[in-house]
């Protein structure tokens, strides 16, 4: 599936009218006030009927679109993505549910707060608060999540730390963050080179993926992968994304390795992408039935990103978890 599938092109004419606009306001920082233009067209595009807010939580400010009418539905999305990674999904849910798409703390547009001792303040946990509070804002006590990647880890500690909260959790490719530091293989290592990578101290990693970034900008197209790298090439962004994954080699273990006797009650299900590597390297379902009570799950065929390579069988699989009893 292609970007233009499910309305997921934006027309060249609406950013060049956007461009024209703020050249005839002839302000002397023409550069924030498109930038902030632009966000508001991607989230209207992209998720039309929407509202685009931020909201400010105890530990930094969220930005969320919202849309819908119904139960409540949070999605959480992957790195080095964004909510607009849902943007071919949330919009057929938004049909039944309340859902609120959000942008995890350093990522996208949301705050970058500094890194804490210990990275804790890019820990799940951390994360995981962001998003309760998120959800509080809008009056849900209580809700179903779904998180890709990272987001799936931040749904994992959320499901954990706030069991009264969370009434149904999906998680996208992915197993428990915990299983991987202790199941060190050389596939692992192989295919999730990255995990390693940036888990070196600052700059380095910082450097090198500014880098490789500023090294695309010439050379994509793609009107999502442009705003993909409007946000992930942003130092702030990439020191984020970096403190992140040094958090879940870190502080995550210690919280983790404390709540191995924890189970997930409420009903889990698991999907993974056939084409990628989590599948291949790992039996996904069960190990989340080491940490679940009520799992189910499947593999797709896609690859890591499912919502957008195959959203039309992940709005099915959501579909049926979400109407389950």
């Amino acid at each position: 599936m292609n970007d233009d599938d499910f309305g997921g092109r934006i027309d060249r004419r609406e950013w060049l009218r956007g461009v024209a606009a703020v050249a005839a306001a002839g302000s002397l920082a023409p550069l924030e006030r498109l930038a902030a233009q632009q966000q508001s067209s991607i989230s209207s595009h992209f998720f039309p009927g929407f509202v685009q807010s931020t909201v400010e939580t105890s530990g930094t400010t969220i930005k969320v679109v919202k849309g819908g009418d119904g139960p409540p539905l949070l999605l959480l999305h992957g790195a080095p993505q964004s909510h607009v990674s849902w943007r071919l999904v949330a919009p057929e849910l938004a049909k039944e549910y309340t859902v609120i798409a959000t942008d995890l703390r350093g990522y996208g547009d949301s705050g970058k707060p500094p890194d804490g001792e210990g990275h804790a303040n890019y820990s799940k946990r951390a994360m995981a608060l962001d998003q309760v509070e998120v959800m509080r804002h809008f009056g849900f006590d209580r809700f179903a999540v779904v998180g890709h990647d990272r987001g799936g880890r931040v749904a994992h500690r959320m499901a954990l730390d706030h069991p009264n909260v969370v009434t149904r959790i999906a998680v996208l490719d992915i197993v428990p963050t915990y299983y991987l530091y202790t199941h060190v293989t050389i596939d692992f290592v192989q295919a999730y080179f990255h995990w390693f990578n940036y888990l070196r101290p600052a700059p380095g990693p910082e450097n090198e993926l500014k880098a490789q970034y500023d090294a695309r900008k010439g050379q994509t197209t793609s009107e999502i992968q442009l705003e993909y790298l409007r946000t992930s090439s942003d130092p702030a962004n990439i020191h984020a994304m970096c403190e992140d994954y040094r958090a879940g080699a870190s502080i995550d273990l210690k919280h983790d390795e404390a709540d191995l006797d924890k189970k997930i009650t409420v009903p889990l299900l698991a999907l993974w992408g056939e084409k990628g590597a989590m599948g291949r390297l790992y039996d996904v379902l069960a190990i989340w039935r080491e940490r679940g009570t009520k799992v189910t799950g499947k593999g797709l065929p896609g690859g890591h990103n499912l919502h957008e390579d195959v959203p039309e069988q992940v709005l099915s699989e959501l579909r049926a978890l979400l109407r389950s009893s």
